[in-house]
């Protein structure tokens, strides 16, 4: 007899995959969306202060590199350990989808605690790394020393919320969003304008929000309706099991990991070649972008959870539905979106800042950086897929062809060539789109869906081993 599933949990079992994909992707587009709102509100509420908004957006981006390096090891133990959970339940092996789970989970705290003390001890000599000149430094040593407090909340919420989206769970895990997105919201123009606080105000309210999720997630995850639960008791490091999760987690590790690169070598470039303003420039395109790549996220995120337990289940007609729906809803949904970017550039720009010499500098800027954004539907196609059948290797690969290997050194030499200036950083994005997305996604075609349809035909003894 099948055992009875706790309310709001989805089977991936069973029904149209389609179904199950977007009953994933639906509340994990609502919990991105929000999530969204959580990273960009501070933007939005910085470049309105009146009088030093440009600047003060320009020292907030020049915290991204930092932020998306904690991102990066909140996705190595928690992306990465996701899809093995995932794998485990769906061969029904409960105690070993657990074990990675607290495996994990000890792993994001060690590695919080390291990136806290080490962000704290040398924010100064990196902020300057990283393009920061006398007028934007005090800004953004402002918010990272105080939005660095918040490191452990961050690897809690963002690193144990695919857990609970591998077990079913995705309105819960969409609430964990909720909790923070709606407390930073309402908590930024507060400490922002009402109390004077200013950029230091808009990472005070980060951090109290990013507490908030935390704690949502580990009252979620110690409760009676997790199937997973976690904790310590009895605990021991299993690092053959945390070397698993890593090896698979490198893969989104390296993604946040070269976005932090590019972001490096962008705002270093652009102040050499265009000054303070075009910081501020890359900082709201950077938004921008995260606006329109959110959907996508939520549909390939929807995806991974059905793929691996499928995968695991040897379900692998189902496996392939999933990836051809993925990149379907994806794709088209890239081609809407560009058309609107393009069509509507300064309605995008103004939601960040409305100064007339940010309009002139952002907008051709715009055009430029997101030329082509439809290959991104193909690079998250392939990466997801990779990622959610376990194949390290391809994962890593990728992620580090298009950023690593093509964006930072595009983005260091184009602006010498032929006198590009500020226009060759923007350009490197989607040189690396076309070359990057394409590679990626023809190679996933032709790699494991080949061996998913030849499993398939084995399973149905039309070719003998």
């Amino acid at each position: 007899m099948k055992e009875k599933q706790p309310a709001g949990q989805i089977d991936f079992a069973e029904g149209s995959v389609r179904r199950k994909t977007l009953a994933l992707a639906a509340p994990m587009l609502v919990a991105q969306v929000l999530n969204l709102l959580y990273n960009i509100v501070d933007r939005i509420y910085i470049g309105k202060i009146p009088g030093e908004g440009t600047a003060a957006l320009a020292g907030l981006g020049l915290c991204f590199p930092v932020v998306t390096i904690v991102t990066a090891f909140a996705n190595l133990f928690g992306a990465g350990g996701a899809p093995l959970c995932s794998i485990a339940r769906g061969k029904g092996k409960r105690e070993s989808a657990q074990s990675i789970m607290r495996n994990a989970y000890f792993m994001l705290l060690v590695s919080g605690a390291v990136l806290t003390a080490i962000g704290l001890v040398f924010h100064r000599p990196l902020l300057y790394l990283f393009g920061a000149s006398d007028t934007t430094y005090p800004y953004a040593a402002s918010y990272l020393t105080v939005y660095l407090l918040g490191t452990l909340c961050v690897m809690t919420s963002l690193g144990l919320n695919p857990y609970i989206n591998c077990q079913g769970f995705a309105k819960i895990g969409m609430l964990t969003v909720v909790v923070g997105a709606a407390a930073n919201i309402v908590l930024d123009p507060v400490f922002i304008f009402a109390l004077h606080l200013g950029v230091r105000g808009a990472a005070i309210a980060t951090v109290i929000s990013q507490t908030l999720s935390a704690l949502w997630v580990l009252r979620f995850l110690t409760g009676r309706q997790a199937e997973l639960k976690i904790g310590f008791r009895g605990f021991r490091p299993d690092f053959a099991c945390i070397r698993r999760i890593a090896t698979l987690g490198v893969s989104s590790f390296v993604m946040s990991f070269t976005d932090s690169l590019v972001q490096i070598a962008c705002n270093a470039t652009l102040l050499t070649f265009g000054g303070d303003i075009y910081i501020s420039v890359m900082t709201v395109l950077n938004s921008v972008r995260q606006i329109a790549q959110t959907p996508v996220m939520a549909i390939a995120d929807g995806a991974t959870a059905v793929i691996s337990f499928n995968y695991g289940a040897k379900a692998y007609s189902r496996v392939r539905d999933a990836i051809r729906f993925m990149t379907q809803l994806a794709f088209g949904y890239t081609v809407l979106s560009w058309l609107l970017i393009s069509l509507f550039p300064a309605a995008f720009i103004r939601i960040f800042n409305q100064d007339a010499a940010m309009l002139r500098a952002a907008i051709p800027s715009l055009h430029i950086y997101f030329f082509g954004f439809v290959m991104m539907a193909f690079q998250y196609s392939g990466q997801s897929t990779f990622k959610s059948l376990n194949r390290a290797g391809f994962a890593v690969f990728f992620s580090l062809l298009r950023k690593a290997f093509i964006v930072v050194p595009l983005t260091l030499v184009l602006p010498r060539v032929a006198g590009l200036g500020v226009n060759g950083v923007f350009a490197a994005e989607p040189i690396s789109n076309l070359i990057g997305g394409l590679a990626c996604y023809i190679t996933m075609r032709c790699t494991v869906m080949r061996e998913l349809e030849h499993r398939e035909s084995m399973q149905r003894g039309q070719v003998k081993k």
